[in-house]
């Protein structure tokens, strides 16, 4: 009897055991899911350079994968002269309608947020600088193209009431923030402070987090108070692809690419058949323009220097005694100084990059003439042609009609003079297998 008690009980406490222990494990998952925040991170990513559609796209991506990871922050590190108008709107846009507080810290010490970079940095949620460090200098430039007195008052106009909405959103100067675009001032991380144009200075990132604990902003979500302590750091860097994109926006690159793509197909069509040169070659054009599309090109200084290449081929096929190799030299380097057309340094061609380029292209033109010139001076060798010029000895007489012994064989050969046999002769011409000599 009781060995039956005992099998009722426990029939009856083991499914409710069961029960419970269910509940129990849904209820914790629940409190991991929504209730601890302890799992949540800090994003940490560094971007420096030109601010283009390459670092517009990343900071987008890194604040939507913050955003999926309910990150407690997105720290943004700052080094920029600036850049393209496009690509920091677009990078301000995207800040601003982030649900995770994003912090700009300009660094590390001699880094600067200079022109678009300001713009970034008074966008943020948290804007901090690090010692040694400046901001300002947003005074617009025409970029790709040139604007009158019109134009450029229009964009000095559009520029400074974006900055000022900027800076009043986040309770920035928005007096100093015009005057950066309106005077091109500049100012160190100390001013900055005291004219509160940021929020706050810190010497590295790790002081830069306990400053910013427990500070509660405004974002697209509302309201968020940063939790920093005992949250675990992430770092995010630019991948493989981000940094070879970033790398063919050069300038410099951008225009080398462009060279070496006109060299390739300009084997593959001189030598048909090669593939190598033809395939290397439409590589580097298409990424030479995927660069244009991102820089200030002037299309003038691009007609140049198609036209430099289009002369050094024809001075290949022409007798210009250097003429054509002149003109071609004078196209490409007018042409590689027009390219890009903008008063910012790092939008540009550099000298040094330019004056090698059209040294080396024009060397390598004219050792291709010279080359194609002794190639078609050259006797030939090899065929009946090569027969033409060369020595031998008479087997017989030969006159209307004889044997001779050239190039190791035995011809049939006539004169128009009379030649006894073991006389040295020259092969003057070639009809079929007969050979015309004369005495040698």
């Amino acid at each position: 009897m009781k060995n039956i008690d005992n099998c009722k009980a426990a029939a009856v406490i083991i499914p409710q055991m069961i029960k419970n222990i269910f509940l129990l494990s849904v209820i914790l998952l629940l409190t991991v899911v929504f209730v601890m925040p302890s799992f949540a991170d800090i994003l940490v990513i560094k971007v420096d350079g030109v601010v283009n559609p390459v670092m517009s796209e990343f900071i987008t991506r890194q604040i939507d994968e913050a955003e999926k990871a309910r990150s407690e922050a997105l720290v943004i590190n700052l080094d920029t002269p600036g850049g393209l108008d496009t690509s920091m709107r677009s990078i301000v846009k995207r800040i601003t309608a982030s649900e995770v507080p994003v912090a700009v810290y300009v660094s590390p010490g001699g880094a600067r947020a200079a022109s678009a970079g300001v713009f970034i940095t008074l966008s943020a949620h948290i804007a901090a600088m690090a010692p040694g460090t400046n901001i300002g200098a947003a005074h617009p430039v025409g970029i790709g193209e040139k604007m009158d007195k019109t134009m450029a008052e229009k964009a000095v106009n559009d520029a400074a009431a974006y900055i000022k909405t900027i800076a009043g959103k986040h309770g920035r100067n928005a007096e100093w923030a015009e005057k950066a675009v309106r005077e091109s001032v500049s100012i160190t991380e100390e001013e900055a402070l005291k004219l509160k144009v940021i929020d706050l200075i810190a010497p590295d990132i790790k002081t830069l987090l306990e400053k910013i604990d427990r500070v509660t902003v405004d974002t697209a979500a509302g309201e968020k108070t940063i939790n920093t302590k005992g949250v675990n750091v992430r770092y995010g860097e630019m991948g493989i692809r981000y940094k070879i994109l970033d790398f063919i926006s050069d300038p410099n690159v951008a225009y080398l690419l462009m060279l070496l793509g006109f060299y390739g197909l300009f084997f593959e069509l001189t030598s048909p058949g090669a593939i190598f040169p033809g395939v290397f070659g439409a590589i580097c054009l298409i990424l030479a323009f995927y660069s244009f599309q991102t820089l200030p090109v002037n299309y003038a200084g691009l007609l140049l220097i198609v036209l430099a290449i289009i002369l050094f081929i024809l001075e290949i096929k022409i007798t210009s005694f250097g003429l054509l190799t002149i003109g071609g030299i004078i196209s490409m380097t007018i042409g590689s100084l027009m390219l890009f057309e903008s008063p910012l340094p790092f939008l540009k061609v550099s000298l040094k990059v330019v004056l090698p380029a059209v040294i080396i292209t024009a060397l390598f033109f004219f050792l291709t003439v010279s080359l194609a010139v002794k190639a078609y001076r050259r006797k030939p060798v090899t065929g009946v042609e090569g027969l033409v010029g060369l020595e031998g000895t008479a087997k017989t007489d030969v006159h209307n009609e004889g044997l001779v012994f050239v190039h190791g064989e035995t011809w049939k050969a006539w004169s128009d003079e009379p030649m006894k046999a073991g006389e040295k002769v020259v092969v003057e011409k070639v009809d079929g297998l007969k050979l015309k000599v004369r005495r040698s």
